[in-house]
């Protein structure tokens, strides 16, 4: 999705890559031949898969930590828990109040796509304005000619847009929410370019995300040194969707740590080495969590190749409660089907 891309060749057989594939969502066969049955999913092995939710609540509980795990309290009110082996990777589980995680999972979808932000949908439709909302509103995008040269992409009502046959290309806004993958905050990365383009126009990242992100940094931080967030990519999946293994390696300073923040399903988080042939540590990553890439961990390859979301997997109970007024009857569906990430960059 984005950071290095893979290299050619030998790259389906590094240990990235076997580990990507051990996780990766998979269907039975027979299920696949039948229209009339439900898909059946692949049973994954999970066994050797870090859970920190059950070893936060095991050292609460006086219980001693596995081997290899470590932990810091660096003045904070969960225990922080870091990894031999990989220095400058630490892991807060349920570091965000059930309150921060339904506001920041909000705010991901009504207002974070807003332009002048910068979405995937850029690149085809140029700037959509309140794509959630159309969505909700079941109305279509269709292109807007008016204009002569410089023909526009608008929301109308599904009774405006011209009957089939007719010389009008329309998407549903519901299929352009579900194909909704990234925006971006604050500094806008060029993903074309690879690099930060200071120029493009832009919202600042809101001022309550700045100062959660700064206080959820402060054990990765340099002594002395606070955090300044400046941009912020925030990345949505839905069932089936993988982030490739890669390195986020753009910003200048890379003692600074990336401050990332997961909403929404449970999924599987891979934390390779320096190369791909590295074996990487898998671990679960649930709604609330917070993972922090600071120093040699900015080196490590790391992706997501699974997110859980049939019902007794994904773990968002709470979450479903929160929402369950029927003004959020939208927004309670597309979370049961998807994850998002909220990752937060010192740019310079």
């Amino acid at each position: 999705m984005y950071g290095t891309e893979k290299p050619p060749g030998d790259s389906e057989r590094t240990a990235f890559r076997q580990a990507e594939k051990k996780y990766k969502l998979y269907y039975d066969d027979g299920s696949l031949k039948s229209s009339r049955k439900k898909k059946q999913v692949k049973p994954v092995d999970v066994s050797d898969v870090i859970d920190f939710k059950a070893i936060s609540e095991a050292y609460e509980r006086g219980g001693e930590l596995p081997a290899g795990v470590v932990v810091v309290r660096c003045g904070s009110p969960r225990p922080v828990f870091c990894l031999e082996g990989r220095p400058g990777f630490y892991f807060i589980p349920g570091a965000l109040s059930l309150e921060e995680q339904c506001q920041w999972m909000r705010e991901s979808l009504l207002s974070f796509p807003q332009p002048p932000n910068r979405t995937n949908h850029n690149a085809i439709y140029g700037p959509l304005q309140d794509l959630f909302a159309a969505a909700k509103e079941r109305k279509g995008l269709v292109k807007d000619e008016s204009n002569g040269d410089c023909p526009t992409w608008k929301f109308v009502d599904e009774a405006e847009i011209p009957l089939r046959g007719n010389v009008c290309r329309s998407y549903p806004a519901s299929a352009l929410l579900r194909k909704l993958r990234w925006s971006t905050l604050g500094l806008q990365f060029d993903w074309s370019q690879r690099n930060y383009d200071v120029s493009l126009p832009h919202n600042k990242i809101p001022d309550a995300l700045c100062q959660l992100a700064k206080r959820l940094a402060t054990p990765a931080m340099p002594k002395g040194e606070e955090f300044r967030p400046e941009a912020a990519i925030v990345n949505y999946f839905a069932s089936g969707d993988t982030l490739g293994g890669h390195l986020d390696d753009m910003e200048a300073d890379w003692s600074k740590p990336i401050v990332s923040m997961s909403l929404g399903c449970k999924a599987i988080f891979l934390l390779g080495g320096k190369t791909r042939q590295d074996d990487p540590i898998a671990m679960f990553l649930r709604s609330g969590d917070v993972v922090l890439m600071a120093g040699e961990a900015r080196e490590c390859f790391h992706g997501v190749p699974r997110i859980f979301t049939d019902k007794d997997t994904a773990e968002i109970s709470p979450l479903e409660l929160h929402f369950s007024h029927q003004d959020d009857c939208f927004l309670l569906d597309y979370l049961r089907s998807s994850r998002i990430n909220i990752n937060i960059r010192q740019v310079f």
